[in-house]
C-alpha cells in the first residue's frame, strides 16, 4: 500500500486511504499545498465550498500534470444552499470555481434542517454525472436512521471527526453495518494531543512520529483519514504510515483514549 491506495466504497468506486485536507488553508497555502501532496504520490484532495478555496484546489488539480481521472477531489454542500433546487445551484457552482466537470464525492457537510430535499438532489446530481459518489458528513446514528427511512440510496460515506481521542464506536458500528466508510476529519487533534504521554509512547516504542501513529489508528480501523498540512515535510511524513502497522495491544491502547 501507499498514498495512492484505495479502498472499494460501497457503490463501485474507490477512494484512496489518505487524502490532504484543506481547512483553514489560505488560497496561496492551498494551491502550494495541494501541487505539493500530488507530487509527493496524494490522489485524493478534500475541500468544501465554505473553506474558500475551492478555486485553489481546481486549479492545482488541472496544473498537476496527474491525469483528472487518477485524482480523487471532495467538496460539500454548506448549510446555507440546503434544499433540492438550492443544492443543485450549489453543486454547479462549485463545479466552476474548482474548473472541473465533476467531483469525485460531494456530500451534505451538516444535517441541516433541509438534509432530506438536499440529499434527492444529490441522488440526481450523481446520475447526472456531476459527481461519482454522494455522502454526508457530521451526521450522527438517528441523522443515518432518519434518511435510511426516507431514501433508499445509502451515503458511500459519512465523513466525521475522529481519532483516540473522539473514537465514536457506536456511530462506527451503525456505518459499518449500512457499509458507509467513515471518513475521519482531524485526525492529528488539530495538533492539540500530538505531545500526548501515551502516543508519544507508541510512536517511540515504533519509531514512527505522533501524527505517523494517529493517521495509521484511522487506517487500521478501516477509516479513510484526512490530515491537514501546509507544510511541505510534514504532508510527506504524514503519507509514510503505509510501511508499518500499529500491534494490536498498542491498537488497544490507543482506543482506550477516548
Amino acid at each position: 500500500m501507499d498514498a495512492q491506495s484505495r479502498v472499494k466504497l460501497d457503490d463501485g468506486n474507490a477512494i484512496p486511504w489518505l487524502g490532504l485536507g484543506v481547512w483553514q488553508a489560505s488560497p496561496r497555502e492551498t494551491y502550494a499545498a495541494v501541487r505539493k501532496a500530488i507530487e509527493i504520490g496524494y490522489h485524493h484532495i478534500d475541500t468544501a465550498m465554505i473553506y474558500g478555496n475551492e478555486a485553489d484546489v481546481g486549479r492545482a488539480v488541472r496544473e498537476s500534470g496527474v491525469p483528472r481521472e487518477q485524482l480523487f477531489v471532495t467538496t460539500k454542500l454548506w448549510n446555507s444552499d440546503h434544499g433540492y433546487e438550492q443544492a443543485k445551484r450549489a453543486l454547479d457552482t462549485s463545479l466552476k470555481t474548482l474548473g472541473l466537470d465533476y467531483v469525485d464525492l460531494y456530500l451534505i457537510h451538516w444535517p441541516e434542517q433541509k438534509r432530506l430535499a438536499s440529499w434527492r438532489a444529490l441522488i440526481d446530481a450523481r446520475a447526472s454525472g456531476k459527481c461519482r459518489s454522494i455522502g454526508v458528513s457530521n451526521f450522527t446514528v438517528a441523522h443515518l436512521d432518519e434518511l435510511a427511512k426516507k431514501s433508499d440510496v445509502v451515503p458511500a460515506v459519512n465523513q466525521v471527526e475522529m481519532h483516540p481521542f473522539l473514537f465514536q464506536r457506536d456511530l462506527v458500528a451503525r456505518c459499518e453495518r449500512a457499509k458507509i466508510r467513515v471518513e475521519a476529519y482531524s485526525p492529528l487533534t488539530r495538533g492539540r494531543r500530538l505531545d500526548h504521554p501515551t502516543i508519544a509512547a507508541v510512536a517511540k516504542k515504533l519509531g514512527r512520529t505522533p501524527a505517523q501513529i494517529l493517521i495509521r489508528w484511522g487506517i487500521q480501523h478501516g477509516f479513510v483519514v484526512l490530515p491537514k498540512s501546509v507544510h511541505e515535510a510534514r504532508i510527506r511524513e504524514n503519507a509514510n504510515v503505509f510501511d508499518f502497522e500499529i500491534p494490536a495491544d498498542e491498537m488497544t491502547r490507543l482506543d482506550a483514549l477516548d
